[in-house]
């Protein structure tokens, strides 16, 4: 088992920045990738930034050029850095770890992007 906890949400204005963290904790030695979702209201889950254990990311398009994400070379720690933040990248974002045919997630931070 592997457990997340994220933190690091809040409301922030158009342009802003925020740093979201993911503790991990638990069997993280089975995880092969590690990555942020989001959810907005009456919208699917999507993919934010997935980083795989070689270091190798991937991006949304929509955040390319202002999120990066990155983790402690422990893999115990999952960062999401969001800057220019937009009114649509308003939604709750959930960390995520993978391994072979097994997802965890974490409970959930928001975002408020608002002026």
């Amino acid at each position: 088992q592997v457990q997340l906890v994220e933190s690091g949400g809040g409301l922030v204005q158009p342009g802003g920045s925020l740093r979201l963290s993911c503790a991990a904790s638990g069997s993280i030695f089975t995880i092969n990738a590690m990555g942020w979702y989001r959810q907005a209201p009456g919208k699917q889950r999507e993919l934010v930034a997935q980083i795989t254990n070689g270091g190798k990311t991937n991006y949304a398009e929509s955040v390319k050029g202002r999120f990066t994400i990155s983790r402690d070379n422990a893999k115990r720690w999952l960062y999401l850095q969001m800057n220019s933040l937009k009114p649509d990248d308003t939604a709750v974002y959930y960390c995520n770890a993978h391994r072979i045919m097994v997802d965890y997630w974490g409970q959930g931070t928001q975002v408020t992007v608002s002026s």
